[in-house]
């Protein structure tokens, strides 16, 4: 089993482990042999199977989808593709990887690197990245999150980032708000909800995410802005305090004294955003990427989104969470499959910060399907390499990024997500953020001090 050193690197620390995943059965390709059988035939005909396919409600985003497999097929006339609409979703993970049931690659919470790489449950994918010459550009702190204690490369980091705050300019606006002026602090959030409130009736002023594991990573977020942590460094301690009972008490007062969140308290990602781009919701943590779905998917009005940064407590200045995405590789693919398939991501991912007319290609294409250009966030490459792609693009940016200046204009202390057991502790926290929004006479300390023993007891098993 590899081991792994527990440095913590990006900025406050590496991004954390997964959940315990049972059982050290891999992901797919049934009968394959694994990636040590054969030697690496970089030429020989090879089938791949590629997760993360749009389904077919989003006939736009998936026809884009099959046209560039048709590019990459044209070409690498050796390799077949085999597109699936296989998304990563945290409740059923764990069963469909111990099933062997996922695509050669596809795309998965940053939170699984440590888990998986610790349980034997990802190919060494070093030597088909340096084939492909892709260690060198990409992002290093994203790149450490993916290694071993040797330096080994497990997964491919395609994307990270850290929460903030999106709200409804058009909200703020009617409310008498400035809408260039995101709130800093939760007293901030306090206040403006209370002022939407009073002049905007018919809309919940603030809404927390609260359902599949989302109600627990806003608790650790907003521990985290009060300067508090759910684990310590080493994921070997459930530490919740005072500050998880700061944030705990918040909502509570934003529910039951201020009676600004409205009447609905099970809110997981999708339910959230949606409720946003009705246009119903004023404020609420998400990282920017909320924009491309209720902008993309959902048909939301552009200039009513803005972004800032995570509200902070305390002294303030504390910092926010941050995570990402990496790609998952079957760790029962050959040597041939694997490679393949890490050329699938470089292609996908990744070609577009090396390549000019691609670069242009693609903000074309995705300016012409009314897809977000120039997002704001966290880069998969290194600083350079991307400051070069936004030359490139900056023709064809058509995000707002005005709106996005509270965001981009943080200097918080970027911090991993808890080290252990990242999505069943999420899980455990998550009736505890519906408790404190349900029961109004719920005792917040002791709320607290009971997730922190359901969280340690998880801790320990997955230390087993």
């Amino acid at each position: 089993m590899k081991r792994l050193s527990r440095r913590h690197v990006l900025a406050a620390g590496s991004i954390g482990a997964t959940a315990a995943l049972a059982g050290t059965a891999a992901c797919s390709d049934p009968g394959a042999d694994g990636a040590d059988a054969g030697e690496l035939d970089p030429s020989a005909d090879v089938t791949i199977s590629i997760g993360d396919q749009p389904t077919e409600d989003k006939p736009d985003q998936r026809a884009a989808f099959d046209e560039r497999i048709g590019e990459f097929e044209a070409a690498y006339d050796n390799i077949t593709v085999e597109p699936s609409t296989e998304m990563w979703e945290a409740q059923t993970f764990q069963a469909k990887l111990a099933g062997g049931t996922l695509p050669t690659v596809m795309g998965v919470s940053l939170t699984y690197s440590y888990e998986l790489i610790e349980n034997g449950q990802l190919p060494d994918m070093t030597p088909y990245l340096e084939e492909l010459d892709l260690v060198a550009d990409l992002n290093p702190l994203a790149l450490d999150n993916v290694k071993d204690a040797d330096g080994s490369i497990y997964s491919i980091p395609t994307g990270l980032f850290s929460v903030g705050i999106a709200y409804n300019r058009a909200i703020f606006e009617q409310a008498g708000l400035d809408p260039d002026t995101p709130p800093a602090t939760w007293d901030d959030v306090r206040a403006f909800a209370k002022q939407i409130k009073e002049n905007v009736p018919d809309v919940t002023p603030y809404a927390q995410l609260t359902t599949n594991n989302t109600g627990g990573w806003m608790l650790t977020t907003m521990t985290y802005s009060n300067g508090g942590r759910v684990q310590d460094d080493a994921g070997a301690e459930a530490v919740m305090g005072q500050e998880t009972i700061d944030a705990l008490q918040v909502l509570h007062d934003m529910r039951w004294t201020d009676d600004t969140m409205g009447r609905e308290f099970l809110y997981d990602q999708e339910a959230l955003r949606q409720a946003f781009a009705g246009g119903t919701i004023g404020m609420a943590l998400q990282a920017p990427d909320c924009y491309f779905t209720v902008v993309k998917d959902y048909g939301f009005d552009p200039a009513s989104y803005g972004q800032g940064q995570l509200p902070q407590g305390g002294a303030g200045n504390n910092g926010t969470l941050t995570g990402g995405t990496l790609k998952l590789f079957d760790a029962k693919a050959t040597a041939n499959q694997l490679l393949a398939a890490a050329r699938w991501v470089k292609f996908y991912d990744f070609e577009k910060y090396y390549d000019e007319a691609v670069a242009l290609a693609d903000a074309e294409s995705a300016a012409a399907d009314n897809s977000p250009v120039g997002l704001p966030g966290l880069p998969p490459v290194s600083q350079d390499v991307y400051d070069r792609y936004l030359t490139w693009i900056e023709p064809h940016i058509n995000v707002p990024l005005e709106q996005f200046a509270g965001y981009t204009a943080s200097t918080l202390q970027l911090i991993a997500e808890p080290p252990a057991a990242t999505q069943q502790t999420y899980a455990a926290l998550d009736p505890v953020v519906q408790q404190i929004l349900t029961d109004e006479g719920a005792d917040i300390a002791q709320a607290v001090a009971d997730a922190n023993t359901a969280v340690q007891a998880i801790i320990d098993q997955a230390a087993r």
